[in-house]
């Protein structure tokens, strides 16, 4: 996998359009004038905890003795579930929660930007390559700078796209996200097969 498409696989995965509406209702009790700081403190916080799983969940990986083909099915399996509710969203199975006050890394750090997809797609690229360490951090950065002035312009991207655009925007990179799931997948598949054929 290349630089770039490390980037905008971490950038799908992140989902900051289809956040938007989760941001919103998660800080509908903060204060207007604090919310923009919330954002970034729960952004920098994602950050940091992806960091850390980018550097020492291959390690921990390693020690459970797990194979680079069961990474790659598991990341492809993990990537087509999320993909799939990001195309076929329910009720049942959303994210949002009922925050009282302001919110402090749950929900908006862990799980609505570090989620178990980019915290499964941040394991996965270092385990699969872990010398190429300064790329997936390269990587990671740029996605999460791609995904900050989305995360701090939250208000006026939901008035701008309206609900219906942000949903149309949210399925169309979920659409994107089901192709590099099934590419993982048969990539896991058939390193399985070839080790012991």
């Amino acid at each position: 996998m290349s630089f770039v498409s490390a980037a905008v696989l971490l950038f799908l995965v992140m989902d900051p359009l289809g956040n938007v509406p989760l941001f919103l209702s998660a800080l509908r009790r903060v204060p207007a004038e604090r919310q923009r700081a919330v954002i970034l403190r729960e952004m920098l916080i994602a950050l940091a905890t992806l960091l850390l799983f980018l550097f020492l969940g291959g390690q921990m990986l390693r020690l459970l003795g797990l194979s680079e083909p069961a990474l790659s099915a598991a990341g492809g399996i993990i990537l087509m579930i999320i993909a799939l509710r990001m195309v076929f969203p329910s009720r049942e199975h959303s994210l949002q929660e009922d925050v009282a006050a302001e919110p402090f890394i749950v929900p908006l750090a862990i799980p609505y930007i570090a989620g178990p997809s980019a915290l499964a797609t941040v394991l996965l690229l270092m385990s699969r390559e872990p010398g190429r360490w300064m790329e997936w951090t390269g990587a990671l950065l740029l996605a999460w700078g791609l995904c900050l002035p989305v995360m701090l312009s939250s208000t006026r991207l939901r008035t701008l796209l309206g609900e219906r655009g942000l949903t149309a925007i949210e399925r169309l990179m979920g659409l994107i996200l089901v192709t590099i799931a099934v590419e993982m997948l048969m990539t896991g598949v058939s390193q399985w097969w070839s080790l012991h054929k």
